[in-house]
């Protein structure tokens, strides 16, 4: 349930007219701190927060902290780590101090977030048919055709209205300013927005005073959002279209998320091998016999989505599936050939495509990028690489990441004969001081870095939706600028501030 408007919930005495709280015994490191200003005084958007982390006994944070946790073992919340010796299944690590977004801050988010994502849309249509930007030199060919996660068996797709691309997760992070900047896109199967939900549901529970009196944007909405987008993609204008989710099976590492999506939108979950293809129209084995399905969620990645096409060992996906995609029967989401769009030397040029196709300039500005491929851009990521962070372009998940500052010099020399041998495959970019958020260590509160994947939904080229809020990462190690759950990161619930008249969630 919420709220329809601000209306009615202001405070007799406004934050001017009273001393503002601040957070003892909280160090803020010269770093860019999103609750507190440097002298620990709450920044306006935190003063409940602060209220009440000061008013609660001692141990009384570390109690609800564990409880939260508790409760999102019992609700089994889990990802998996296929690297880790100690075993696959791990519960996502939760810090239960949030982090809070104000108005004005997510305004500039949400209207970059739209922006970028129409043009990406366009990006993958062009590259996939005209390839005008191309062709007007805007982007290298060999940029394009290089990145392993171009398909050319996707070339001459049309998906309906043009949306290749309908579910996002981008990343963004904060500097030492407060200014925001685009990390990287997620196009084929970001996941994550299942812990957005779980961690709002604890954290109405265990703050419920502090969440209303934070006047907090509402995000339980998703599920029914994304399932009537997905309706809306079926073919020919059915009237009650069968959708799915379709899942690489139990060891997938975002199992969890993908049964839960299929839960909250009351849709199947279903493997490859539930579905099959015939008279290029896709059906689901049930124990009534065969039933039309007309979209699929899927969360299986692109090349192992029909054997017929990509990959002939592929056991994940459905054989006939793109004959029936390209023939107008069964709706994807989302397309395949998207991940063009999530390669990091692809992503330098983001700026580029906002300017060529909208003919505006970026509202959120990328990270400086430096591509190896470029001879003078790698002399000059080599000369440097004590003060950069290189990436692999095809890497995910925090790994292939070499932070200079913090590495030894024998990784530093693995890494420039890395470069060496494949400048294709590297980018790098200066070292940002990320912001940082307080977080539970041991007993007390210590800042940590985080970074933030808001959710985008795009049912057509003018029809964006941003979630607000999304998954904040939290880097749990001290001092580690990696936040990603494989890599000991964590997850925090993110507070948007309402402006005047939105909807406001109630605890």
């Amino acid at each position: 349930m919420q709220s329809q408007s601000q209306s009615g919930s202001a405070a007799a005495v406004t934050p001017s007219q009273r001393e503002l709280p601040r957070l003892t015994q909280y160090e803020t490191e010269n770093f860019y701190d999103e609750v507190v200003d440097d002298d620990g005084v709450a920044r306006p958007d935190s003063i409940a927060l602060v209220e009440l982390i000061n008013r609660l006994p001692v141990g009384e944070l570390i109690r609800r902290q564990k409880a939260i946790e508790r409760s999102l073992y019992q609700m089994g919340i889990t990802f998996t780590v296929y690297s880790d010796e100690q075993g696959t299944e791990k519960i996502m690590p939760f810090d239960i101090v949030p982090r809070i977004l104000s108005a004005n801050v997510w305004t500039d988010v949400e209207s970059g977030l739209k922006q970028r994502i129409r043009a990406l849309n366009r990006f993958l249509s062009d590259v996939y048919n005209e390839r005008a930007i191309i062709n007007e030199g805007i982007i290298p060919a060999e940029i394009v055709d290089s990145c392993p996660h171009y398909l050319p068996e996707c070339m001459g797709l049309k998906p309906p209205w043009d949306v290749w691309c309908h579910i996002t997760g981008t990343d963004l992070v904060r500097d030492n300013r407060g200014d925001v900047f685009v990390l990287e896109d997620n196009l084929r199967c970001p996941s994550g927005v299942s812990y957005v939900l779980q961690n709002r549901s604890v954290m109405k529970k265990n703050f419920p005073r502090a969440f209303a009196d934070s006047l907090v944007r509402p995000v339980n909405d998703y599920p029914s959002r994304l399932y009537q987008m997905l309706r809306r993609m079926a073919p020919d204008d059915l009237p009650n279209p069968t959708v799915v989710v379709l899942t690489p099976g139990v060891y997938n590492s975002a199992y969890y998320e993908h049964s839960y999506l299929a839960h909250q939108m009351g849709v199947e979950l279903v493997e490859g091998r539930d579905l099959l293809v015939e008279g290029d129209r896709v059906f689901m084995r049930t124990t009534d016999g065969l039933q039309s399905v007309d979209v699929i969620y899927r969360r299986v990645d692109d090349t192992f989505l029909d054997p017929e096409v990509f990959n002939k060992k592929s056991v994940l996906g459905v054989p006939g599936l793109m004959r029936a995609y390209r023939a107008g029967n069964v709706a994807l989401a989302n397309a395949p050939g998207t991940g063009v769009a999530d390669d990091k030397v692809v992503y330098a040029f983001v700026p580029e495509m906002i300017r060529y196709y909208l003919g505006e300039e970026p509202i959120l500005n990328n990270v400086p990028t430096y591509l190896c491929q470029r001879e003078e851009d790698r002399k000059y990521v080599l000369a440097n690489l004590d003060q950069l962070v290189v990436k692999a372009a095809g890497e995910s998940g925090g790994y292939g990441i070499l932070i200079g500052p913090h590495a030894t010099k024998e990784q530093r020399a693995e890494f420039a004969q890395k470069i060496e041998e494949n400048p294709r495959n590297y980018v790098a970019q200066p070292t940002l001081q990320l912001s940082r958020v307080p977080t539970m260590v041991g007993d007390h509160l210590e800042g940590r870095h985080v970074d933030l994947r808001p959710y985008i939904l795009c049912e057509g080229p003018d029809d964006v939706y941003v979630l607000p809020g999304g998954l904040t990462r939290v880097a749990l190690k001290k001092g580690s600028l990696v936040v990603n759950s494989s890599q000991g990161g964590g997850s925090k619930d993110t507070w948007v501030v309402a402006s005047p008249g939105q909807i406001v969630a109630r605890p």
